[in-house]
C-alpha cells in the first residue's frame, strides 16, 4: 500500500527539464541586457555600425592566403590592442587579445580565424555599394573577424569586466590543408582553463553549430618515368592511370544516412601536351557523420587509385622504361564531436536569441569548433550578423543590413556563459 502510494506521488510529481525553459532563457538573457555596463555596451554596436564595416573592408583588403596570415594577424593585433586588450602572437601565428577576468583560471575563448581559400596575388580591394560589399574572404572571414573587433570595442567602451576570462583570437589555418592548426594549439596551449569555446565564422544568425562534422582531405600521387609523346608512346602514363583511379573512385556508393560526401577538389600533374608526365597528383575532400564511413571511403580511394595503376599496366608495356608507383598522402583530418542538449553554452545561446527576437536552427558543419567539441569542451560556432553569399569564390559578398542583430547575440553570448563582473559601489 505504502509502496502504491509513493509511486502515486511520484507520477504526480511535474518533470523537471535539464534544459532552461523559454521562460527560465528569457529572465536570464533580460537580466544580463538589463545590467548597465552591458546596455552600454550593445547600444555601443548600435552606434557604430559604420566603424564596423570599414574596420571589415580594411582587414579584408589585407591578403591572408593560407599559411600566409602574417600581415592580416599584425593588423588585427593593432585594433584589438587599441580595444585595451593585453596583446601577444603564438608559436603558430594566431593573434590573442586577453580580457582579464575575476577568475583567471577560468577562460573563455572568442574566436575568429583570419585566413582564406584564396592564393597570393587575388585582387581582395573590396567594392562597396550602400551596405553591401563585395570581395574574395568579405564573408568568410571579414565578417568574423569585424565582429570579433567590435565585441572587443563595446566591452571597452562600457567598461565590462567579466567573471571569467575572455580570450579574443583571431586564428590562422582553418580554411584548406590548415588542418586547424590555429585553433589546435589554442586548445593545446589552454585546455585546462578553458571553459567554453565560441566561434565567429561567416555571417547569418539562423543556424549554430553544435556537432562537429568529421572530414579527411587526402592527396593522391602517382609517378613514372616521363618520356616524349611520341618517342615514348606506350610508357605508362601517370595522368592516365590517375584518370583510370578516379573514374573508379567517383562510382563509389554513399549512404544518405549517416550523410557522407566526396570531392576531387584539385588535379595536377604534366609539363606539356607532347610530354609523357612522370607525376599526377588529385587533392580529395571527403566529409561524413560517421567516422566508419570515413574510413570506407578512404578505403575506396586507395584501392581504386591501385586499381588505375594496373589497369594502366596491363596493355603490353616496355618496362625497361620504368613503372608507376603510388601513393595517397593524409593532408588533414578534422574530428567529429557533439556539443549536450543541456550544455550552460547552449542556454547561453538560446537566451541570447530570446533578448535579440532570433531564432536559430542546431547544424553540423566543420569548422573551428571541431576541435574543442571532439574533447568533450563545450564549443559553438555561429555567424556574426547581416548577410552573405559566394562563399570560397571571387564573387563573394556581404550585406551589413541588420548585422546588429549578430553582433549582440555574439556579445550576450559570450557575457552569458563568461559572467559579468558585479559593479563596485562608490
Amino acid at each position: 500500500m505504502k509502496r502504491a502510494l509513493v509511486c502515486a506521488i511520484l507520477l504526480a510529481m511535474p518533470v523537471r527539464s535539464a534544459a532552461p525553459s523559454q521562460a527560465q532563457r528569457l529572465a536570464a538573457g533580460s537580466r544580463l541586457a538589463e545590467n548597465a555596463r552591458v546596455r552600454a555596451a550593445l547600444e555601443w554596436l548600435d552606434h557604430n555600425l559604420s566603424s564596423i564595416n570599414d574596420t571589415q573592408v580594411r582587414l579584408t583588403e589585407i591578403p591572408a592566403p593560407p599559411f600566409q596570415e602574417g600581415a592580416r594577424a599584425a593588423a588585427l593585433g593593432e585594433v584589438l590592442t587599441e580595444a585595451g586588450l593585453d596583446l601577444h602572437t603564438d608559436k603558430v601565428g594566431n593573434v590573442i587579445g586577453e580580457l582579464r577576468g575575476v577568475n583567471d583560471n577560468e577562460i573563455v575563448l572568442l574566436s575568429a580565424h583570419i585566413d582564406t581559400v584564396f592564393p597570393a596575388g587575388t585582387n581582395v580591394k573590396v567594392h562597396r555599394d550602400g551596405d553591401r560589399m563585395t570581395a574574395p574572404g568579405i564573408s568568410d572571414n571579414g565578417t568574423g573577424i569585424a565582429a570579433l573587433v567590435a565585441i572587443a570595442r563595446a566591452m571597452d567602451s562600457a567598461h565590462v569586466k567579466p567573471v571569467r576570462t575572455i580570450l579574443f583570437a583571431g586564428n590562422v589555418g582553418e580554411e584548406g590543408e590548415g588542418n586547424l592548426r590555429g585553433m589546435r594549439e589554442l586548445v593545446e596551449t589552454y585546455r585546462s582553463k578553458l571553459k567554453a569555446v565560441v566561434v565567429l565564422d561567416g555571417s547569418g544568425t539562423d543556424h549554430v553549430t553544435t556537432k562537429a562534422l568529421a572530414s579527411r582531405r587526402l592527396e593522391a600521387t602517382i609517378t613514372g618515368p616521363g618520356g616524349h609523346s611520341w618517342s615514348d608512346f606506350g610508357m605508362p602514363n601517370p595522368i592516365n592511370a590517375l584518370i583510370r583511379g578516379s573514374v573508379r573512385f567517383i562510382n563509389t556508393k554513399v549512404p544518405s544516412g549517416p550523410r557522407t560526401t566526396f570531392n576531387i577538389g584539385e588535379i595536377e600533374g604534366g609539363t606539356s601536351v607532347n610530354s609523357v608526365p612522370y607525376e599526377a597528383k588529385i587533392k580529395v575532400d571527403i566529409r561524413s557523420e560517421n567516422e566508419e564511413e570515413l574510413g570506407r571511403l578512404e578505403s575506396a580511394l586507395r584501392e581504386s587509385i591501385a586499381a588505375g595503376v594496373r589497369d594502366e599496366m596491363a596493355p603490353p608495356r616496355d618496362r625497361s622504361k620504368g613503372n608507376l608507383e603510388w601513393k595517397v598522402d593524409l593532408l588533414g583530418s578534422r574530428p567529429g564531436g557533439e556539443l549536450s542538449n543541456d550544455s550552460p553554452l547552449l542556454a547561453a545561446l538560446r537566451a541570447a536569441d530570446e533578448v535579440v527576437g532570433n531564432q536559430s536552427r542546431l547544424e553540423r558543419s566543420s569548422t573551428d569548433a571541431n576541435i574543442p567539441l571532439s574533447l568533450g569542451i563545450d564549443a559553438i560556432s555561429i555567424g556574426a550578423g547581416g548577410m552573405g553569399g559566394g562563399a570560397h569564390s571571387l564573387q563573394e559578398w556581404y550585406d551589413a543590413t541588420g548585422r546588429e542583430a549578430g553582433l549582440k547575440r555574439a556579445l550576450l553570448t559570450v557575457l552569458g556563459i563568461s559572467g559579468v563582473a558585479e559593479e563596485k559601489t562608490r
